[in-house]
């Protein structure tokens, strides 16, 4: 907890004192003070007072002011935990979700950000230079653009719940009686937000674990997908090896689809038994030879599981390479309060994750990946990222247009966040949907009343 005489921004801050080690055990109190456009942020450490003071900048509007305000109210608390801890975190004072986003908002400003990126918000020179080779690797691929669309469609059931995952998902024996409700109302707010989109880039259907369904009802989505599918770029997250076969391989070519995700998150069978997969690693490499050469391939690893080292790691990583997807995701364990691991495991330190994570960086660039996109989740071990990496040409648009929030993102299922960008990204509504399965399906008509409100204000 923290003290501050900026109420509105308490939540911010109390982001910046959690991403330190045993951040919630300090004592930590801000003051604010002002006078004309010099601000001064003190924080007081467990006793020990730290002053910082800026000049405001001039400012076209209030919302614009306050953001300043929040910005330099973070910053004085990060530095001064960071002098009192002598601890100096990865990606600095940034507690955003976006880093990459921020990024190009000042690039538009000032024609580069390394600067302020470094200087400024006090990141480190690695995630700086990460930062520069994600937005090189978008180049030709990130467009801000107003009339453009993806669409995402919300699978939430698994056939078990992995101990890490903290995703509103349901095992699909045990919500059975929900499945076939909720596949249809998936259906009618599929085809009733069709009118929604404008220039189609992309379709995602995402969970949870899509194949988790039984084939016939998941063609039934796919089907309704067909409707909409302009020939454009779409991905099914089939995800567990155990689940996908060659009938529903078939199914994703009927309906062209053209990327898919493996996800194996390791190569150790120990670690798989540990964490809920039913699957070993033999049967990822199976049904990684089953889709090779009929998609666009992601394969995702977790760096920092439960019980694991840096020579698992690096095994899992190796193997991966070794395959030569076309896409390959490394994701920083995140444990929240959702999932089992939050309760019953000791995290690895921030030093053995955070050499995980340059592992990756290194020998993935050097097999011929380039990151092409970055995003940051609270509770992740080491303050770090998840990181998506490509090989040239094989760049997943929706990917780059979800995490930089560049265009229109029509969102169908529980859990779904519609996003409607405005003004080049100046300003994004969003529509969410229950998370709970049963919610969802009684709120479906509600849900696509308010979505197609949206673009009736727009007409």
């Amino acid at each position: 907890m923290i003290e501050t005489k900026l109420p509105e921004f308490k939540l911010d801050l109390e982001e910046e004192v959690d991403m330190f080690p045993n951040g919630k055990e300090l004592s930590v109190r801000h003051l604010f003070d002002r006078k004309d456009n010099r601000i001064v942020n003190t924080v007081i450490v467990n006793g020990r007072s730290y002053s910082f003071g800026n000049l405001m900048p001039e400012t076209k509007d209030e919302t614009e002011e306050k953001r300043y305000l929040k910005r330099y109210a973070k910053l004085a608390v990060y530095k001064a935990l960071s002098a009192n801890l002598g601890v100096k975190l990865p990606w600095g004072s940034l507690t955003g979700i976006r880093p990459t986003k921020l990024a190009y908002q000042e690039m538009e400003k000032n024609g580069e950000f390394t600067d302020f990126f470094i200087n400024t918000m006090k990141v480190s020179e690695e995630k700086t230079l990460l930062t520069e080779k994600v937005i090189n690797t978008q180049k030709g691929i990130y467009e801000k653009h107003n009339d453009f669309t993806d669409f995402f469609v919300f699978i939430p059931f698994c056939p078990s719940r992995c101990k890490y995952c903290s995703f509103i998902t349901a095992d699909v024996k045990s919500a059975a009686k929900l499945v076939d409700a909720y596949v249809d109302a998936l259906i009618k707010e599929i085809r009733e937000s069709a009118p929604l989109i404008k220039n189609l880039r992309s379709i995602y259907v995402g969970g949870g674990t899509p194949v988790a369904l039984a084939d016939d009802k998941l063609e039934k989505v796919l089907s309704a997908l067909d409707e909409i599918n302009t020939g454009v770029e779409f991905t099914v997250e089939a995800g567990r090896p155990d689940r996908i076969t060659e009938e529903n391989v078939a199914m994703f070519l009927r309906h062209k689809v053209t990327r898919i995700c493996v996800n194996p998150q390791t190569f150790n069978d120990k670690t798989l038994k540990r964490i809920g997969r039913n699957h070993t690693a033999s049967d990822i490499i199976e049904k990684y030879n089953l889709v090779k050469d009929k998609f666009v391939v992601n394969m995702d690893l977790i760096a920092g599981l439960d019980g694991e080292t840096l020579e698992d790691f690096r095994y899992s990583l190796d193997k991966t390479i070794s395959l030569e997807p076309d896409n390959i995701t490394v994701h920083t364990l995140c444990v929240k309060k959702g999932s089992a691991l939050a309760e019953e495991t000791e995290r690895l330190s921030a030093e053995s994750v955070n050499e995980m994570m340059e592992y990756a960086h290194s020998a993935l660039q050097k097999a011929g990946y380039s990151p092409y996109y970055i995003y940051r989740q609270k509770y992740m071990a080491g303050n770090l990222e998840n990181a998506g990496y490509c090989k040239n040409g094989k760049i997943c648009v929706y990917n780059v247009d979800v995490m930089e929030e560049i265009c229109d993102n029509i969102a169908c299922g529980a859990g779904a966040i519609s996003k409607f960008v405005k003004n080049d990204g100046e300003k994004i509504i969003r529509v969410p949907a229950p998370k709970d399965v049963a919610a969802y399906i009684e709120k479906t008509d509600s849900i696509i009343r308010e979505k197609l409100a949206i673009k009736g204000d727009n007409l």
